[in-house]
């Protein structure tokens, strides 16, 4: 399906016909004003192709013409075919970038990873164990509390078993 600007041209180049011209010109909302700007292009069509005609060589600018035409083909056949080669197009991240680049990350990770991952003596028990143990369970409390304690060296654990506490001693509550 044309659109209206296709439509339009068409009508004012004379190239519809039939039942197309028949729905193009019903469809126009002002049909005498549509004919008089019809007019006005051809006129205008006529006008162009009148005055913008190329103007008539005279014989010697036509020869002078053919001359220069025939001058500029052999000069174009004479010089020296020349070979295509690629272009070379540089981007940003040439091989030594790259290289740079991928060292600079690995000291950066490295210097990373030895701050961050040194290894913390974590031999002992902890604060909060130690404090728990030497605790004083309150007998009216906790009656039957027993506390025993499992630890392995090569594992670093330690298992704090308690049984029969009620509850934990208030001050260690808030740890």
């Amino acid at each position: 399906m044309k659109t209206f600007e296709e439509n339009w041209t068409a009508w004012l180049d004379g190239e519809l016909t039939g039942k197309e011209l028949v729905e193009f010109e019903a469809s126009l909302p002002d049909k005498p004003t549509a004919e008089v700007e019809k007019e006005d292009a051809k006129k205008l069509g006529a006008f162009l192709k009148e005055q913008l005609t190329a103007p008539a060589m005279r014989n010697e600018e036509f020869f002078h013409h053919r001359l220069r035409e025939q001058m500029g083909s052999e000069a174009v056949a004479a010089t020296p075919a020349r070979v295509a080669q690629p272009e070379l197009r540089e981007t940003w991240w040439t091989i030594g970038r790259l290289l740079w680049t991928g060292a600079t990350s690995l000291a950066i990770f490295a210097v990373c990873t030895f701050f961050v991952l040194r290894e913390k003596n974590i031999g002992g028990q902890s604060a909060y164990v130690t404090q728990i143990l030497n605790a004083r369970v309150d007998p009216v409390v906790s009656p039957n509390a027993t506390i025993s304690m499992f630890e392995t060296k090569e594992d670093k654990v330690t298992v704090l078993w308690v049984e029969g506490l009620q509850s934990l001693p208030s001050e260690f509550a808030a740890k």
